[in-house]
């Protein structure tokens, strides 16, 4: 019983410290809190951070604003909760990218300024996730959840499959978090089952539901892949850069399945 105490609290802690390495979320002061675990609770912080943005947008519908407000105050509030911090790391892959001398590359990324072609891959983002939700007129709090979840994933992905480019980078110590194929299956089987309560409450939700995993298994695997055949592996930022572009591109897919 002792043993099986301590294991809730740590996971419990682990969770807090995810929490407050990924999100802006406020939290109380939790001393010593260890943050060498924190990818393997990132697609369940993002179910949590989905279903908050689900609850503020049936609360906007509520209020009676239209779903293009709405919508455009979701993916606000969606970018405030985060902090900005993989939008941050999309933008600083697209500049990286943007240099011809792949050697270049990394030290583009790793500049504080953003540049134009980071600039377009931000506005680009936004406008996905805006025009994607208000082509959703139904089961949106659901959709949020899948696509914050499943983009957390793309980064598991990323992180167990592909190198990391800068060993002393901020985002290093995630491989030691996440080493093997196994390390993403209590994640995927969250996701799956996100899906199969979807199906469960309404069964008329089956295609969505289908829809959800495979738009989302597929895009969160092949999202992570493309950064690592452009730039031969992965760092803090393009791990950010899967997270959004996974969001948005599962978000426009999932309109074909609303």
């Amino acid at each position: 019983m002792t043993k099986m105490l301590h294991w809730c609290k740590q996971q419990l802690l682990d969770l807090m410290a995810t929490i407050v390495f990924y999100t802006a979320i406020p939290l109380p002061y939790i001393k010593n809190l260890e943050f060498a675990r924190v990818a393997c609770f990132a697609p369940l912080v993002g179910l949590m951070m989905g279903g908050i943005l689900g609850l503020l947008d049936t609360t906007f519908n509520y209020l009676s604003l239209p779903v293009l407000t709405r919508s455009a105050l979701v993916v606000i509030i969606w970018i405030f909760i985060t902090g900005g911090l993989h939008l941050d790391g999309a933008m600083d892959t697209a500049d990286g990218l943007a240099v011809t001398n792949p050697e270049r590359r990394l030290q583009v990324m790793a500049d504080s300024a953003t540049g134009a072609f980071g600039a377009m891959s931000a506005i680009a983002i936004v406008i996905l996730k805006i025009t994607a939700l208000t082509d959703m007129p139904e089961n949106r709090y659901l959709v949020l959840m899948a696509a914050c979840g499943w983009g957390r994933w793309g980064q598991q992905v990323a992180i167990c499959r592909y190198p990391y480019l800068k060993p002393t980078g901020k985002g290093a110590f995630h491989k030691q978090a996440i080493r093997s194929v196994g390390d993403l299956f209590p994640s995927l089987l969250l996701l799956l089952g996100l899906s199969s309560v979807i199906w469960f409450i309404n069964p008329q939700n089956l295609v969505l539901s289908v829809g959800m995993i495979l738009a989302g298994s597929a895009i969160a695997t092949l999202t992570p892949a493309w950064f690592n055949h452009k730039l031969g592996g992965h760092t803090g930022d393009t791990y950010g850069a899967v997270v959004e572009w996974t969001e948005a591109l599962f978000l426009c897919v999932l309109t074909s399945f609303n």
